[in-house]
């Protein structure tokens, strides 16, 4: 089927379950589930548990996504009866479809049109983060890598990687999955780094951004396939790392290892950036 097709038929369905009250748009867990092809509406508030603890491992508030509420609705002979729903926002539809089951060809088309609308807001975002100087890029990617690091900590620790020394081990197999082979110690004797600096601090743009897209597609794989134990959470790691280098390469870029490390650190960057701003 023709992919443009499926994501205007996708987008016509779930754009016209969208109700609004008092300016704010909202969709009906209920009708969503039918949309969806779940037949039993208890099974699909299971994907809506998945899809809510996603949205708390992301650093949101549940309640700003997902409302309880009560509803009437019409059982004949004019009566009516109570019945629970949920009151979702875009986010929460969108958690909900990449939590829902991909054998359901609408769940893989919503996912797929999910995916098409991220990547149009990355491109228009995109746009606007080109017009900044390297510099300042790398000073707001570095600043995004520390959070989706604290998220990455965070949903390791609840998979089984545990001890700072678990954590050293599992960050350096996705290292050595991006860098070929190379953990934090030999990307730093590669870039000719003093001892007291950082990788992370003195990485340009472009591999500081191939870093957050390291991380946060490992934190999101790692939730997503219900990975247990340091093991399987080191694989995973590492797979992850080695499909991003691999797309990379077939993009023709240089190889993370092969980029020069930034002689100026982050943290000089940001001094300078706010005297800047305060002259």
């Amino acid at each position: 089927m023709n992919m443009d097709l499926v994501e205007v038929t996708h987008h016509q369905t779930f754009e016209s379950l969208k109700q609004e009250e008092d300016g704010c748009e909202f969709w009906s867990a209920r009708k969503l589930a039918k949309v969806l092809d779940y037949n039993e509406y208890r099974n699909f508030l299971n994907v809506v548990e998945k899809a809510k603890e996603a949205c708390e491992n992301s650093g949101h508030d549940i309640e700003d996504h997902f409302g309880e509420i009560t509803e009437m609705v019409d059982i004949g002979s004019g009566g009516q009866r109570s019945v629970a729903d949920v009151r979702l926002s875009r986010y929460a539809c969108y958690l909900i479809v990449q939590n829902g089951d991909p054998a359901k060809p609408v769940i893989a088309n919503g996912q797929t049109y999910f995916a098409v609308q991220t990547r149009r807001q990355e491109l228009a975002d995109n746009r606007a983060f080109q017009q900044l100087k390297e510099d300042e890029q790398r000073l707001l990617l570095r600043n995004e890598l520390c959070e989706h690091n604290k998220l990455l900590v965070e949903t390791a620790q609840q998979v089984g990687v545990e001890t700072p020394f678990d954590f050293a081990v599992f960050q350096n197999h996705g290292y050595k999955g991006l860098y070929g082979g190379l953990d934090a110690k030999g990307i730093h004797q590669r870039k000719g780094l003093k001892k007291s600096q950082k990788i992370l601090d003195h990485m340009g743009s472009t591999e500081l951004a191939a870093n957050l897209f390291r991380a946060t597609q490992a934190e999101e794989k790692l939730r997503r396939d219900n990975i247990q134990g340091k093991i399987k959470a080191n694989q995973t790691h590492f797979e992850v790392g080695r499909k991003v280098r691999q797309t990379i390469k077939e993009l023709g870029g240089t190889m993370p290892e092969d980029l020069p490390a930034a002689e100026k650190g982050v943290g000089q960057l940001e001094k300078e950036i706010n005297k800047r701003s305060i002259e």
